[in-house]
């Protein structure tokens, strides 16, 4: 008997028996769509950081007063901070630094802000930062209208911003938002440009910020101590680690560290931060993995009782079927083809509601859509293995039964 004779049995106990093969079908769609939901959330998650990481620039590193806080498992603790860096502090850097290398300093001014225009405001949720004319170019933004800041409106603090395109369509609609004035808390700001939509990474949302110079910053700034972050762009890769020297021996002359004593301060390379994150997320994968395969084992021992069962079910069949002629090697084909269609079917399922799941999460964490090609060839693969391991000693119970024995079985 050839295998497409084979498939079409199958098929004819499929659509005969809807029910049982449904409720199997679903057990291994469960068990597959917890793997791939799984780690189709763990690479939107990679790529969310990858984007959030790679706006910093590929060659650049920052200077803050406490490190990334970025822990996984561990005792909990939270790093401690240093004493923060100040306005005078990081200018006196900015001016020190004789390299290539560009040198970009920030500061977050307020948190919750709201934005007015005309009658038209904004929710209260929207970050003002304050940066210098590098500002942008540190944080890979872009300018979709108008233009960046002048080193001199940086030092002199005007009364002038920069919006993301969330906040132009809430308060502008299809006007152009360039030379309004928008109020901002107590104070009034002219739009000289406005940024091109980003979207959101790691939780932050470039759209929904307004930016404004540096010396604006410090003047509205709601903290009574706010610490500035340097970041420090680097022309080429090569030169990083020399860049990195002369920073740290600028930064402890201005901090006036003395020789025996440790830095005061984080330097951290963007690639670094995203390298450690990543090989954090290589255990959570494991996991995911572990998960995902723990279920499909479930699934697979629910898939051989309802195997057996049909056994039981076919028996007379079976019989007939070796009376006119079929050997033990056609009867365990005909089982193992229906499990792993079965298995197929319920798979197919899985993989569409686990990349749903996944991107679910992704769209609720701000990435964009993904399709994990490598997990849905795999997820067909492992059905296609979970199908023979589990039809297996069923389909090998059926093609050992004697024609006589079965034909006598009521």
């Amino acid at each position: 008997m050839t295998y497409t004779e084979n498939v079409k049995l199958a098929i004819q106990s499929i659509t005969s028996n809807r029910l049982r093969t449904m409720l199997t079908a679903l057990i291994i769609a469960i068990g597959l769509s917890a793997l791939v939901g799984i780690l189709t959330t763990l690479d939107a998650v990679k790529k969310s950081m990858t984007e959030a990481f790679s706006s910093m620039g590929a060659n650049s590193f920052t200077i803050r007063n406490r490190g990334t806080g970025i822990r996984i498992g561990g005792s909990g603790q939270r790093q401690k901070p240093f004493k923060s860096i100040r306005y005078e502090d990081a200018l006196a850097f900015k001016e020190r630094l004789v390299t290539p290398a560009k040198v970009a300093v920030s500061v977050v001014a307020t948190r919750g802000a709201t934005a007015k225009f005309s009658t038209e405001k904004t929710n209260p949720n929207i970050n003002i930062q304050g940066i210098d004319e590098n500002g942008l170019n540190s944080q890979g933004l872009e300018l979709a209208l108008g233009r960046n800041f002048s080193l001199a409106e940086s030092q002199s603090g005007n009364n002038v911003c920069i919006i993301g395109s969330e906040i132009s369509e809430k308060l502008f609609k299809s006007q152009s938002p360039l030379d309004k004035i928008i109020n901002v808390g107590n104070t009034r700001l002219k739009v000289i440009g406005v940024l091109v939509r980003k979207g959101q990474s790691m939780g932050f949302s470039g759209d929904r910020a307004i930016y404004v110079p540096l010396l604006k910053a410090k003047l509205i700034n709601s903290s009574s101590n706010p610490s500035y972050t340097i970041t420090v762009i680097v022309p080429s890769n090569d030169i990083m680690d020399n860049v990195i020297g002369e920073a740290t021996a600028q930064f402890r002359n201005i901090r006036k560290i003395r020789v025996n004593e440790p830095n005061n301060f984080e330097i951290t390379k963007s690639d670094a931060m995203a390298q450690t994150l990543f090989e954090q997320l290589n255990y959570i994968v494991l996991g995911g993995i572990a998960i995902g395969v723990i279920t499909l084992l479930g699934a697979s021992i629910a898939l051989m009782n309802i195997m057996l069962v049909s056994v039981t079910e076919r028996t007379r069949e079976i019989g007939i079927r070796k009376a006119i002629g079929a050997n033990p090697a056609v009867i365990r084909k005909q089982f193992l083809l229906e499990a792993v269609m079965i298995c197929l079917m319920g798979g197919t399922l899985g993989i569409f509601m686990g990349i749903a799941l996944g991107n679910l999460i992704s769209f609720g964490m701000g990435g964009s859509f993904i399709i994990p090609w490598e997990w849905i060839f795999g997820g067909f693969a492992v059905c296609v293995l979970v199908g023979i391991v589990s039809g297996y000693y069923p389909a090998k119970k059926a093609s050992k039964l004697d024609p006589v024995e079965a034909l006598r079985y009521e």
